[in-house]
């Protein structure tokens, strides 16, 4: 596990730009593999009873998800890298570790705001973001 790594605002503001493109290619990547995931379920379904007419194309989309998979994991694994915490690939919720007056709190950032405007406690969440007054 890496050490935890304490943000200022400058710092997490310099890394929205590349963390908005990383997150938007992971949000690309989830819903392929979701749909690619759902169109193999709904293909092993129509070949249940007939295993050696399937197996070869299975084979080749369940490798091509399963490297999906490890791309995701890989771009998730370089995003948490920088410290900075993913709590929802969908809206794009980060948050960035902080300290407030000695206190440690959460740098809160959503995909599509221009800059990281807001914190919360550590066990607060989205719903208790506040300005960033410090």
């Amino acid at each position: 596990m890496t050490a935890k790594r304490y943000f200022t605002v400058q710092e997490a503001n310099a890394l929205v730009p590349e963390l908005e493109s990383l997150l938007r290619e992971l949000q690309g990547m989830k819903r392929e593999i979701q749909r690619r995931h759902q169109q193999l379920q709904e293909a092993k379904l129509q070949f249940a009873g007939n295993v050696s007419a399937s197996g070869d194309a299975f084979f080749a989309e369940e490798a091509e998800l399963e490297f999906l998979l490890f791309s995701a994991n890989s771009l998730l694994g370089q995003i948490q890298g920088t410290g900075v915490e993913i709590k929802d690939i969908d809206t794009g919720l980060c948050d960035f570790y902080a300290l407030r007056g000695g206190e440690e709190v959460l740098l809160c950032w959503r995909l599509g705001e221009a800059e990281i405007r807001y914190w919360h406690g550590l066990y607060e969440g989205f719903i208790g973001r506040r300005p960033i007054d410090f």
